[in-house]
């Protein structure tokens, strides 16, 4: 009997070493991944230049993506969102599950980057364009975005113009909805059937905002829609209109 509760116990020991020792393995590799994207992003400023083409917080941005298309050519544009960390270059490929795991120089980083869905036309804008990246807990790609649902953030009308660049427009997307929401893939449709799918949507995504900006939205609107994961259950989402948009 004492000899089966030592094998027993020699058991449990080997698999509480096994647990640590895959636990210290992903700590570290979220350390370098983080340390990897950081020095991404230097190479990055190193690389663009966000010109604010208006006076004012809310000024309209351009910025030449040819340096940054050097680097990785899936780059299609630029976004910026006020008082929060998101301030990136965003790309595009055949796909939604590349950028995941693949950082902005296309080499594995499970931090991933900030991308645009496979589905969309950056050149035209789709009814709903939508932008994914992970929530970050240092807050790079869209950690910061969790700042969004915090009073201080969304009472604050500096913040509700989201800026986006790209090859052939400055854009300006004022915020009509922010919200939590369990994992779902009902507000990351691209295209709809009729007026009335889309409006149906258009409902769906206002009515779950957590807070009333007071912003009218018709059919006759295109929507910027930004995506991340807020905890293992639910989604961090934040939806914006089309009000502005400059040819380059």
């Amino acid at each position: 009997m004492k000899r089966f509760i030592n094998f027993i116990l020699y058991i449990i020991l080997i698999c509480l070493f096994v647990i640590l020792f895959i636990s210290l393995k992903n700590i570290f590799k979220w350390i370098e991944d983080n340390k990897k994207t950081k020095e991404m992003l230097n190479v990055i400023e190193d690389n663009s230049t966000v010109e604010v083409i208006e006076d004012g917080e809310s000024g309209l941005i351009n910025v030449d993506l040819n340096d940054l298309k050097n680097i990785n050519s899936d780059t299609v544009g630029y976004i910026k969102v006020n008082n929060t960390n998101i301030n990136y270059p965003v790309v595009q490929t055949t796909n939604n599950t590349y950028y995941l795991s693949h950082t902005f120089d296309k080499t594995e980083n499970k931090a991933g980057w900030v991308f645009m869905d496979y589905r969309n036309h950056n050149e035209t804008f789709d009814a709903n364009t939508i932008l994914y990246a992970h929530g970050r807990l240092d807050n790079t790609m869209f950690g910061s975005l969790r700042k969004v649902v915090k009073e201080e953030w969304y009472t604050n009308p500096e913040n509700y113009i989201i800026q986006y660049s790209n090859d052939y427009y400055s854009t300006k997307w004022q915020v009509f909805s922010i919200y939590k929401v369990r994992e779902t893939d009902d507000y990351i449709k691209t295209n709809f059937n009729s007026n009335n799918e889309y409006q149906e949507f258009i409902n769906l995504i206002k009515n779950r905002s957590i807070y009333n900006f007071n912003t009218d939205i018709t059919i006759n609107d295109k929507i910027l829609t930004l995506s991340s994961c807020y905890n293992d259950d639910y989604r961090m989402v934040l939806h914006a209109k089309l009000v502005k948009i400059v040819k380059k």
